[in-house]
């Protein structure tokens, strides 16, 4: 088991919080105070697909993809069981754990509930990799986990849609039956906006740089400068859906707490359950880091295409979508300082170092 001790945030990281809350607010005091701004940036819209947003995730990913030492990722060919269970944890342990909760919460709100379920089924392929970075994950495992993802979302995602909102709803409550039609083309072309151009982007701006100026000045010169970029692409983000929604937040606020409770049980649960597993099977704390911020973020931005596709702007599923990120987003913020708090407490390498030598000595000692 290969033990290393997470760096921690950098200042600039460890002000991230107040810069989201401030980011909150004043989304949703520039959907409230200037009229007709969500019905604005809804117009701005290419199908179900926000210029708006796609310009701010778009803004976020390049820079961390851009950082990714892709001629490393050959490396990760033996990694057969890190990616074997971030695939069952993706694919299987959270659209159940999220289905489960979604009824559990909100078996009175069939709309909020499949919109809910929506979310879950829906695999991170983007925030993730701030989530990663933030918390001193392994950048190659991330990026090629999310390129895996990419592809099963666009297979797997109708049939999931279909199996859980449609099936397995109707066998609990037959009255509850929504019909949910995805096609993986639209999927398709959700993932090569959202991370097909940022990865292009990011590969050809490695390739190129590092051609004309070296690893070493890449690493050490431009990567550095990434980062910031990343956070106010973030940062732009969120304050774009809070302006979409904030009205909806704030004339909605009982349905926003009811279909928070359960997106906040999810992260939480998907995050621990994961990290716990990871630990047991003596991963890495960079790859544990991976998996589990991989397992517990979700793609946004189809789930709401999704849910606006299907059943409307307006629907009680679209809010829910719609909350999912606005929910998400603090509460990964604050997972990230779970994360690096556990790594220091469960991956300490002062405390092995130490262990070790103990152990040396009791056995010199009984020689």
């Amino acid at each position: 088991m290969t033990l290393q001790q997470p760096e921690g945030l950098s200042r600039t990281d460890k002000l991230l919080p107040l810069w989201i809350i401030i980011a909150m607010i004043l989304g949703i005091m520039i959907g409230r105070i200037v009229p007709g701004i969500a019905d604005f940036l809804d117009s701005l819209s290419i199908g179900t697909t926000s210029i708006p947003i796609a310009i701010g995730l778009l803004w976020m990913m390049y820079p961390v993809l851009a950082k990714v030492k892709y001629e490393e990722i050959g490396k990760l060919r033996g990694e057969t069981r890190m990616f074997g269970i971030s695939l069952v944890l993706n694919w299987l342990v959270g659209p159940v754990i999220m289905f489960s909760l979604a009824w559990v919460f909100l078996a009175d709100l069939p709309e909020y509930r499949v919109g809910l379920i929506i979310v879950g089924l829906a695999r991170c392929i983007a925030m993730v990799l701030i989530w990663n970075m933030l918390a001193g994950g392994d950048s190659e495992a991330c990026a090629l986990l999310v390129a895996i993802n990419s592809i099963l979302q666009i297979l797997l995602y109708s049939f999931e849609a279909w199996f859980y909102v449609t099936l397995l709803s109707s066998i609990i409550d037959p009255s509850s039956t929504s019909l949910v039609q995805i096609s993986m083309v639209d999927v398709a072309v959700s993932v090569i906006i959202f991370l097909g151009i940022p990865l292009i982007a990011g590969i050809i701006t490695r390739m190129t740089l590092i051609k004309k100026r070296g690893v070493e000045w890449y690493e050490k010169s431009f990567a550095p400068r990434l980062g910031p970029a990343a956070l106010i692409g973030l940062l732009y983000t969120i304050v774009i859906m809070f302006s979409l929604k904030g009205e909806k937040i704030v004339e909605l606020p009982y349905d926003v707490l009811r279909i928070s409770v359960p997106l906040v049980f999810y992260f939480v649960i998907m995050f621990v359950v994961s990290f716990a597993i990871s630990y047991r099977m003596r991963f890495s704390y960079e790859k544990n880091v991976t998996i589990s911020f991989t397992a517990a973020s979700n793609n946004f931005e189809l789930a709401i295409a999704v849910a606006i596709g299907v059943f409307g702007i307006n629907s009680g599923q679209a809010l829910a979508a719609v909350v999912g990120p606005l929910i998400e987003v603090p509460v990964l913020i604050g997972l990230v300082y779970v994360a690096i708090y556990l790594g220091r407490k469960m991956y300490d390498l002062h405390n092995m170092k130490t262990k070790n030598l103990e152990d040396a000595s009791d056995n010199h000692t009984i020689e």
